[in-house]
């Protein structure tokens, strides 16, 4: 379906397949559909488009500066987040807060941070591919909105529910990568770093730390912003 035709679907004869959107995956969300992160949130808090909304408590949808320069991809929410309604709020969330501060980057100006699918997963599994495809179209509309120049994929899921990439977070973490127009860089999820404690050379911990300084680099560089220090 051509980008015309699904716009077509939001003329006056077709008032209520906005309003379906929340209902069924089969109905498209175009680009431009929401004219807000806060118009798009309720869609967000009501949606059945798949089982996930079934039990969840509540949709998680982001937090963060709606006009950040950098925006970070998660995989899903854990309990903490469906409880909350919070992305990255547990002990997840508290180490990637500190990782960040450590270069002086916060969630209240330069980051706005989301997932890949807005309700928990039973038992914290992975997405699964039909689960990512229905929330996808929402999560477009929230980098369109947005508008990031910098995008953290954390883990292999967001990379693959992003790029289509299928590799190792271990080969492609640290690399730049252009997706439509923006710079991605896949990350360590901070999970993995609670996992892996170690901080000698070539470790986890220590490979996150070379990737956020290069990331803050590469945020000064784009944005100018040379007089803020580490």
């Amino acid at each position: 379906m051509n980008s015309d035709t699904q716009l077509s679907l939001f003329n006056e004869s077709n008032c209520n397949q906005k309003d379906l959107i929340p209902t069924d995956a089969k109905i498209p969300i175009p680009s431009g559909t929401y004219t807000s992160l806060t118009e798009l949130t309720p869609h967000c808090q009501n949606c059945h488009r798949c089982e996930l909304g079934e039990n969840r408590t509540h949709a998680v949808v982001g937090r963060g500066n709606p006009q950040a320069k950098i925006m970070i991809i998660g995989e899903g929410p854990g309990q903490n987040e469906d409880e909350t309604g919070l992305p990255f709020v547990g002990k997840s969330g508290q180490l990637l807060d500190k990782i960040l501060a450590s270069v002086n980057l916060s969630t209240e100006h330069d980051i706005y941070i989301c997932n890949i699918v807005k309700c928990r997963p039973p038992e914290n599994r992975v997405p699964t591919p039909e689960e990512m495809a229905a929330c996808k179209p929402y999560l477009l509309e929230q980098i369109r909105l947005v508008d990031p120049k910098i995008i953290l994929l954390t883990g292999a899921t967001a990379v693959k529910g992003i790029t289509g990439n299928k590799q190792g977070i271990t080969k492609i973490r640290g690399q730049w990568l252009d997706w439509e127009g923006r710079l991605c860089m896949p990350i360590f999820h901070p999970s993995y770093l609670l996992r892996n404690p170690s901080r000698e050379k070539g470790s986890p911990k220590w490979l996150m730390w070379q990737d956020i300084q290069a990331v803050k680099a590469k945020y000064d560089e784009v944005t100018g912003d040379w007089g803020r220090k580490f």
